[in-house]
């Protein structure tokens, strides 16, 4: 009888015991927390790095086919005559990252059309510059949102990455449509330093600086307020040799448009010429990095670029 009657009076948790459980479970989740954040940014990371390795892979696709490496940003000449103009790299390798349609587009605008101004149903401007591609993003980058830069919503698809302007731009003549031909400088079987030293592609900010990232701008104008494709951009001057920006907060004013930049914590995703891709760390060394960019500088790599 007297058991009953204690069980009649336990019909609920004391103060205490409530505090205790409610204790208990803040602290499981501090510690939970952490973990899984750790866990979403290596799943990021590993993403980033498909990316990455797709990108570079693509250019040995557009090498074999076309026997050069595609070209930092192209107005068109006698060995590309299509009919719009203003390629940039990102362009350029559509058909070898399963893109044809976008491709296709650009082929079949009228003469003389911007790339950018090729008409591509489904997207907010009804034409190429507001597409997006979910290669081109990388899920740590904290400027790009629903594929656009924080700056662009709606107006121009970003992307997180950027190639080697030191590998893929270079001064040509033959421009159908005036300006400049930004051409590669050379093949995947000529570069002086070896694809296996020499970078290719990096992460870069879709917002940065007054500037940004902007998947089908073609380049040229480079400098702190930049759109284009590419980084190490010399002979432009700007910080173009310097190692990548780690996380710059707030992107309007302390990231680097003439550096890479990226969102992950202690490495910066990188695509080398060979195809591999590699974190660089936080510790690589100003000249680590402008010898792995170069491809021609004929100088071994330093010490800090394997730490």
């Amino acid at each position: 009888m007297v058991y009953l009657n204690w069980l009649k009076k336990r019909v609920g948790f004391t103060l205490i015991e409530l505090l205790v459980v409610i204790a208990i479970i803040a602290i499981l989740i501090a510690l939970l927390v952490p973990a899984v954040q750790k866990v979403r940014e290596a799943a990021a990371r590993i993403q980033c790095a498909n990316q990455v390795k797709q990108l570079a892979l693509a250019t040995h696709s557009y090498n074999d086919q076309r026997k050069m490496l595609p070209a930092a940003a192209q107005r068109g000449d006698t060995a590309h005559p299509w009919n719009s103009w203003n390629l940039n790299w990102n362009m350029h390798i559509l058909p070898f990252i399963e893109q044809n349609a976008i491709y296709n587009a650009i082929q079949a605008a009228p003469s003389g059309t911007s790339t950018w101004d090729a008409a591509l149903a489904g997207t907010p401007s009804g034409t190429v510059r507001s597409g997006t591609l979910a290669v081109f993003q990388c899920p740590s980058d904290p400027t790009l949102t629903s594929g656009y830069a924080v700056n662009q919503v709606n107006a121009w698809g970003g992307t997180s990455y950027a190639s080697n302007f030191q590998v893929f731009g270079i001064a040509s003549s033959g421009a159908i449509n005036g300006g400049t031909n930004w051409k590669a400088r050379y093949t995947l079987a000529n570069i002086p330093d070896g694809t296996s030293n020499t970078v290719f592609v990096t992460e870069r900010y879709a917002a940065c600086g007054g500037g940004g990232n902007l998947l089908y701008w073609p380049g040229g104008d480079w400098g702190p307020t930049s759109w284009g494709v590419t980084f190490a951009n010399s002979p432009w001057g700007g910080n173009w040799a310097l190692p990548p920006q780690f996380q710059p907060n707030p992107y309007n004013t302390a990231c680097d448009t003439y550096r890479p930049s990226t969102g992950h914590s202690g490495s910066c995703v990188t695509g080398m010429g060979d195809g591999s891709v590699r974190n660089v760390s936080m510790s690589v060394s100003a000249v680590a990095w402008q010898r792995a960019i170069t491809p021609d500088d004929n100088l071994p790599m330093d010490p800090s670029w394997n730490q």
